[in-house]
């Protein structure tokens, strides 16, 4: 992925917020196009773009095309940007409910100087801007309710992936039974897969007119390979370098459902298990740092390059199974991406 793509990808990004902060179905003032503006830019560019440019990437494959028309390229790019603002939506909110300090290297939104509680409205702001630039630039595709359909329905994904999250987690009931592979997967399934994987692909296929009735494997593929790289994730958050990575992982501390608790548990003896009830989910070095001992004796790093290669393995096998081959090419960049991943 190269940075001038990538710059050419931020330039729609400029064109995009322009036309938001002259949206005439609201009167601007001056005020409140600068607080729009500075929010925006603080929250919607700052991430990777994995996701946004992931949407161009799959076009480019699926229409077999190494160079994009400039009116193929503002689209694809377009809708890389609406799922970006999703993004930034759920993240401000999330940041607010967590009650984190930073994001991206930075404060959270929330957290920032006469910002506050207003973060909330500014969340809703950023989920309302996606059918504002669906309608500006989508709104005479014959795709265009499948569009919005789509957006619909992996926001509700999203939204109760992470309820599900928050009621296993609630502050006062840290209870480690509650923790399994099965609650592990849907939570993920639900609040990271469907918008992180399906939902760029999905948005490339709509373009090049295909239905996603029609590609319900593609769909289960996607969403496999959303599940292996949020166990990467948790995995990373314990076992990886923050020097590399960018931060400090903190899921022992929060009482996460990681999939390494839910495999502790399953591998542990009744003494371990103890130490992990007694240990897990405190903000103290020494617990975190027993729970790492106990993780090491039952070498979970091991057990996740068996998994690692397990899941490599599978994920190929169906996808050299599909019949289309640029469908396949989509597939296999986006395990290519990620297999192995140090960050």
């Amino acid at each position: 992925m190269g940075s001038e793509l990538k710059s050419k990808f931020i330039e729609v990004y400029s064109v995009l917020k322009s036309e938001l902060l002259n949206d005439p179905a609201f009167e601007w003032t001056d005020a409140s196009r600068q607080w729009v503006e500075r929010m925006l830019d603080y929250n919607v560019p700052g991430g990777k773009l994995n996701r946004g440019l992931s949407v161009l990437d799959s076009y480019k494959l699926l229409k077999g095309q190494k160079e994009l028309t400039d009116t193929d390229f503002f689209l694809a790019s377009a809708l890389g940007w609406c799922i970006e603002w999703l993004q930034a939506y759920f993240l401000v909110l999330d940041d607010i409910m967590d009650g984190s300090h930073t994001r991206r290297g930075q404060p959270c939104w929330f957290r920032v100087p006469k910002v506050g509680l207003i973060a909330a409205n500014d969340g809703i702001l950023l989920r309302n801007h996606i059918p504002r630039i669906l309608r500006k630039h989508f709104r005479e595709k014959p795709y265009y309710v499948d569009l919005l359909d789509l957006f619909n329905e992996v926001e509700f994904q999203t939204a109760s992936g992470q309820m599900i999250d928050l009621i296993t987690t609630i502050e006062g009931e840290k209870d480690l039974s509650k923790y399994s592979l099965s609650i592990h997967r849907r939570i993920v399934q639900y609040k990271t897969a469907y918008y992180s994987f399906y939902l760029p692909v999905a948005c490339a296929l709509l373009m090049v007119g295909e239905k996603l009735d029609d590609h319900i494997d593609v769909k289960n593929i996607l969403i496999d390979m959303g599940i292996y790289f949020q166990v990467q994730d948790d995995y990373l958050d314990c076992f990886g370098d923050p020097a590399f990575i960018g931060k400090i992982g903190t899921d022992i501390e929060d009482f996460k459902c990681s999939w390494l608790v839910v495999k502790a548990l399953e591998l542990c003896n009744d003494e371990q298990k103890h130490l992990l009830y007694d240990n897990y989910g405190k903000d103290d070095k020494a617990c975190v740092a027993k729970v790492k001992e106990l993780y090491k004796k039952l070498n979970l790093e091991g057990v996740f390059a068996e998994y690692e290669s397990s899941s490599y393995q599978k994920l190929n096998k169906a996808i050299e199974a599909h019949p289309s081959k640029s469908v396949q090419q989509v597939l296999k960049s986006f395990l290519g991406k990620i297999y192995k991943r140090q960050k």
